[in-house]
């Protein structure tokens, strides 16, 4: 069993889980596996599901525009399948850079791992631009989420909503840089966090709103906490106790650059942007 860390660009995808129809990370892994022939070709997934490799799983399912530094896949692999091999069949916008083998005779190592549920803590990182924030508000908002709470009035989902979180921020303006970990989250968690905290950085709310809304009390739907976009989420990383990753530095130098290009293309993207905005009514 071998589980490999990949980095993506979520805006091409509609999320990392598999769609029919639509371009999703887990359909290009996919077809990087194909490619290199090492899906299962015994497995029986069914009418209209594709196959995958002995084993397979995913850390977690990244919504459509959320980008990945530590999304974990793990299958029975062949030994020739580092990560730079595996990149040679992946899109330019997804990269595999480090790898760990999973020791079946290491008593730490957990038996028949599974990526999704061995993952013991998960962080995700919101690049939150909030040029009128207070630092000092937000670090009060992110205090009270801190520790145990149920964000049912935060999340679609019925079950699991039950969360111990650690948080953190730092300031870089004119973003604020939010950390969130937890060994789960629920649907849209941590994007709705990061509206909540906006709401107190910016003045909207008062600091006692972030308490009615995780202590079960009416909150009404007016008054309500949106879904924040997706583009600035980032799945940082992904803790599996008894597991150490070895960075591929051949793959994670290609990676780095074909990142750097992107990098390049939204600050041109953004000076162009920037020469309509104050160019309209210029004449």
């Amino acid at each position: 069993m071998r589980a490999f860390r990949i980095a993506y660009d979520g805006r091409p995808f509609y999320g990392f889980q598999r769609q029919p129809d639509v371009p999703t990370v887990e359909d290009a892994l996919l077809d990087g596996l194909e490619a290199l022939d090492v899906l299962d070709p015994d497995a029986d997934s069914g009418v209209g599901v594709r196959p995958t490799p002995p084993g397979y799983a995913a850390a977690g399912r990244t919504d459509a525009g959320v980008a990945a530094l530590a999304q974990t896949i793990a299958f029975e692999a062949p030994a020739w399948l580092t990560p730079r091999a595996l990149n040679g069949a992946l899109p330019d916008s997804v990269h595999a850079w480090a790898h760990a083998d999973v020791p079946s005779d290491d008593p730490d190592a957990p038996a028949d791992f599974h990526a999704t549920h061995d993952a013991t803590r998960r962080q995700y990182t919101y690049h939150l631009h909030a040029p009128a924030a207070d630092p000092d508000l937000a670090a009060d908002a992110l205090d009270r989420i801190v520790g145990e709470h149920d964000f049912a009035a935060l999340t679609t989902d019925d079950t699991g909503t039950v969360r111990t979180l650690e948080t953190g921020a730092t300031w870089a303006e004119p973003y604020l840089v939010i950390q969130v970990a937890a060994g789960g989250f629920p649907r849209h968690l941590v994007r709705r966090l990061a509206s909540l905290v906006d709401l107190v950085a910016t003045g909207e709310r008062a600091p006692s709103f972030v308490d009615r809304v995780l202590d079960g009390s009416s909150v009404p739907e007016s008054d309500g906490v949106p879904t924040a976009p997706a583009e600035p989420l980032v799945l940082a990383d992904v803790a599996y106790p008894g597991l150490s990753f070895s960075v591929d530095e051949t793959a994670a130098t290609s990676a780095r650059d074909a990142l750097e290009r992107r990098r390049r293309e939204a600050r041109t993207r953004s000076r162009t942007m920037a020469e309509l905005a104050d160019g309209l009514g210029a004449e």
